[in-house]
């Protein structure tokens, strides 16, 4: 497994199993597949109610805890300073662990200063080896990274084929912050995984639309996410370390097909803003 290396010296691995729609019935099935198969960076969140059959999968597959790499993220009910302190403390328990490997704020809405002051104050304690953030569009970033003493180490942010997210990535690698895709198959918008380009490239490398657009992200230096609740394309998803792209179809074939927007809901759109700061996951 390739690994990148956060602006802190953690290593995380480039591709990992996340669960975001994966059924809390499903969840632990799901993710011991995942860990069999070969995967070491799980990708959950609270609001994702799976964190418990995602604790019960790393606590009985019988790998060593440090060669797991554990992300859950807080939600943005739970922000602000002490409710943050608290919200940990909650997934940790679902989790079963003692630390995390990356807690991330999971958009950019409400007091998210008050949140991040408390995963700083966690980060120093050990009891977090990385933190970061989620859907941060470049200034909203950029003003946390100005007004806080730790930079985060990763920004998960929507990045496919329609949408990729070429300025982002460059301001993140300027300044140190590891881009991370969510929904790297566009949660199959547009017919996605039967586009003649990539079919194309498929045929090429006698692999699937779902690993050409995998490689084509890595290729980039993004880490990825892949969700699936079948063994076999857990399997697919991480087969992609034996081929590499052409310079030319990864900074001109595959752009071509960028929309420049999401398929999937516009995070800058008040309605949306309005939406998710009023999501209750709790009571």
């Amino acid at each position: 497994m390739k690994n990148v290396t956060l602006n802190n010296g953690v290593a995380m691995p480039i591709i990992g199993f996340g669960v975001y729609q994966i059924e809390p019935s499903e969840a632990q099935r799901a993710v011991e597949d995942a860990l069999e198969v070969g995967y070491r960076l799980i990708d959950t969140a609270a609001a994702y109610s799976n964190e418990e059959g995602v604790g019960a999968a790393i606590a009985k597959c019988g790998i060593k805890r440090e060669e797991l790499f554990v992300t859950t993220k807080l939600w943005v009910q739970d922000y602000g300073y002490e409710n943050a302190l608290k919200a940990f403390d909650v997934s940790m328990k679902k989790l079963g662990l003692d630390y995390l490997d990356l807690y991330l704020m999971h958009k950019p809405y409400g007091d998210y200063y008050g949140a991040w002051r408390a995963l700083e104050k966690l980060y120093k304690e050990g009891r977090i080896r990385a933190i970061g953030v989620t859907s941060f569009w470049n200034e909203r970033l950029a003003d946390l990274m100005n007004c806080n003493e730790v930079a985060p180490a990763v920004n998960q942010i929507e990045t496919n084929v329609w949408r990729q997210q070429r300025a982002a990535s460059e301001f993140m690698a300027k300044h140190g912050v590891c881009h991370q895709a969510w929904a790297p198959f566009a949660e199959g918008k547009n017919d996605v995984f039967n586009e003649p380009t990539l079919q194309a490239l498929a045929g090429k490398y006698g692999k699937t639309t779902a690993q050409i657009m995998l490689r084509w992200l890595i290729q980039r230096g993004i880490s990825v996410i892949p969700k699936t609740t079948h063994k076999e394309r857990m399997i697919q998803n991480l087969d992609v370390f034996d081929f590499e792209l052409a310079e030319e179809e990864v900074n001109s074939t595959i752009p071509a097909l960028d929309l420049g927007k999401s398929l999937i809901y516009d995070e800058m759109d008040p309605e949306i803003a309005f939406f998710i700061g009023s999501l209750k996951i709790h009571d």
